[in-house]
């Protein structure tokens, strides 16, 4: 009885702020003239913004203090958020406290993973290899290339209906071949370009059988899927290292987390030195602090993008990232039966959801159309946002369309791309958030259906600029008029 009356709440609660995003009702004049709403399925390159995270920051800006003080009513308010902000985000990802601590970075999952890459590699030197899959975003492939001796990409199963997660077998043999020198695995729990989901408790099990430790970039899960770090009861399939960004939680504006094992940093003086640190500076020598996350988190730190951030996350769980996954779902579902229904369009990675499970976005093509084209139909005549081109992942794109580009351009070399090939070397994708509705989907799934019966009367009102994307003849919306800063600035001055 308690379980049903905490899941209505929970439900009660999704209903009422599914909408109270900023930019949901957002409004742009389309080619016919027509003012219409934008339909917003670019959430996997970033998030909408949670309204009441965004009114809470204002809120607490009223007491804006730096932290760590505590001698003014103003920097005490300021510590005692910022704290909370930490455990708030260690309870959400099931991270225990006495084992793992939560520290914010810039530059959101990027600053992150490059961190561990360096903590990890610091930690254990003699083990100079580092193992990913081929379906990883840029952020989880360059800082590894960057900062170890050596990284094996792990392939995808395959290309079949089921087939398009990591290769567990394949990441054994990985494990395996490099004896010993394999430092770390990191892996992407959610990729970023199909939506599909990998197993990282399996992975992570894997992992430690060889002695190496785990990675998760979690910057497509935790927003969507229910994330737990530490199992007591199964200490192989713990996550060492867990890193994800607010701009993909519903709250741009907020800084990367990582959320790290405490024995881990302590084994290494930190990676990052300056104000906040240390607890004794002398003139020849420093004292670092044990505390965290104050040893971690050197400077002035983001403190109303983490309050903002931790606030979201409140939401989020309270609702409960199970029943706002199985709503999520829902969308996700009905969406890939509604294009599967359009015999032109290729869906990558396949379309059985059950076989294969996935979150938050689907990628595409329509044949015979070049996918910038098709992405700027969608927004000129139908208000549409969806993201086109590679997604930071073009290792990953290349292994899903390799076989359709070689007909046209023969052995395929992203090295070396002429303006022809990467018109075609891309997909579509649409990319949903909790605020996406089945209203959304029907009207992306019509718009589709009118580009391909339509496409030799909308495709002549194109053409090529000098940055290679296709652009209307005549549709050309001034958007310093829509919205700038400084025309923003000068409205606000002047009122």
């Amino acid at each position: 009885m308690n379980s049903e009356k905490k899941l209505m709440t929970g439900l009660d609660l999704l209903e009422k702020i599914q909408h109270d995003f900023l930019g949901l009702d957002t409004c742009y004049k389309n080619v016919s003239g027509e003012t219409t709403r934008r339909v917003y399925l670019d959430s996997t390159a970033s998030s909408l913004m949670f309204r009441p995270a965004a009114s809470i920051m204002k809120d607490f800006m009223e007491h804006y203090s730096n932290t760590h003080s505590k001698m003014h009513h103003s920097a005490h308010i300021s510590t005692a958020a910022y704290k909370w902000a930490h455990a708030r985000i260690l309870s959400f990802v099931g991270a225990d406290p006495e084992i793992y601590t939560c520290f914010f970075t810039g530059s959101g999952t990027t600053g992150g993973i490059n961190r561990m890459a360096r903590v990890f590699r610091d930690l254990d030197p003699a083990r100079t290899q580092a193992i990913i899959s081929i379906m990883e975003h840029h952020s989880n492939d360059l800082p590894h290339r960057k900062h170890m001796q050596e990284v094996v990409h792990v392939p995808v199963e395959g290309l079949d209906e089921n087939k398009m997660c990591i290769s567990l077998p394949k990441l054994e043999e990985a494990l395996i071949a490099g004896n010993g020198k394999v430092n770390y695995v990191s892996i992407t729990a959610v990729s970023n370009v199909t939506g599909i989901i990998n197993p990282i408790h399996d992975i992570a099990k894997l992992a430690h059988k060889y002695g190496a430790r785990i990675m998760v970039d979690g910057a497509q899960s935790v927003a969507h899927l229910p994330t737990k770090m530490h199992h007591p009861e199964d200490p192989d399939s713990c996550i060492d290292a867990l890193v994800f960004s607010g701009h993909k939680t519903y709250t741009p504006g907020s800084p990367g987390v990582v959320i790290a094992r405490k024995a881990d940093l302590l084994a290494i003086e930190p990676e990052e030195v300056g104000g906040g640190m240390v607890g004794r500076v002398l003139e020849d020598r420093y004292i670092v602090k044990e505390e965290f996350p104050d040893r971690e988190e050197a400077g002035t730190p983001n403190i109303p993008g983490a309050i903002a951030l931790a606030a979201t996350i409140e939401v989020l769980d309270r609702i409960g990232m199970k029943t706002l996954a199985e709503a999520e779902d829902l969308i996700i579902v009905a969406a890939m039966k509604m294009l599967a229904h359009i015999p032109e369009l290729i869906i990558y990675g396949g379309t059985d959801i059950e076989s294969c499970p996935r979150a938050a976005s689907i990628s595409f093509n329509v044949r015979g159309i070049d996918h910038g084209l098709v992405a700027a139909i969608l927004n000129d005549h139908f208000n549409i946002a969806v993201r086109n081109q590679c997604f930071c992942a073009h290792p990953y794109v290349k292994e899903m369309m390799e076989d359709d580009l070689a007909k046209d351009f023969g052995p395929i070399d992203f090295g070396n791309m002429s303006d022809e090939f990467m018109r075609k070397a891309g997909m579509v994708r649409a990319s949903f958030g909790l605020y996406s509705t089945l209203e959304d989907v029907t009207l992306l799934e019509h718009a589709l259906r009118t580009i391909i019966q339509d496409i030799d009367s909308l495709s002549s009102d194109y053409a090529i600029n000098d940055e290679n994307d296709y652009v209307h003849n005549t549709y050309h919306p001034n958007h310093d008029h829509i919205f700038s800063v400084v025309g923003a600035l000068d409205n606000y001055l002047a009122g």
